[in-house]
């Protein structure tokens, strides 16, 4: 039976880098949070932008500009699914949709996630994929 890693919680500095004004510490983000911010990083990293881990990252941009159809859909689904098992072992995948739309030039994206070692319900996590120069 493969071993679960069990956790008391997950934490991450924010983006923001602001200092909470009590402690003058930087401010952190938690668990679902900070686990959230770090899928949507990882799917919006490029192969090659971290220095010292150069395959971190997904190739989904290289795909932004093809045409806006089912194939397309699958093939950034497929990578999105492939980043997240590779690079994200807090959690354990349950569904990946990428869904066009037609209209914006863009596609919707849903990641339905559960967090490996605490009780919460199963997250969910969605945005807009669109081709920017």
């Amino acid at each position: 039976m493969p071993s679960q890693r069990i956790s008391k919680g997950f934490k991450d500095l924010s983006m923001s880098l602001e200092v909470n004004p009590i402690n003058l510490d930087l401010i952190t983000i938690k668990n679902e949070t900070a686990i959230a911010r770090s899928i949507r990083n990882l799917v919006f990293t490029t192969p090659g932008e971290r220095f010292f881990n150069p395959d971190l990252g997904s190739r989904i941009k290289e795909t932004l500009f093809e045409n806006i159809d089912s194939r397309t859909s699958a093939v950034l689904k497929e990578e999105i699914t492939t980043t997240i098992n590779n690079y994200e072992p807090r959690v354990e995948l349950k569904k990946v949709d990428c869904i066009p739309d037609y209209d914006n030039n863009a596609y919707d994206v849903r990641i339905t996630y559960d967090i490996v070692g605490i009780d919460v319900l199963p997250q969910q996590l969605e945005f807009a994929l669109q081709p920017t120069r």
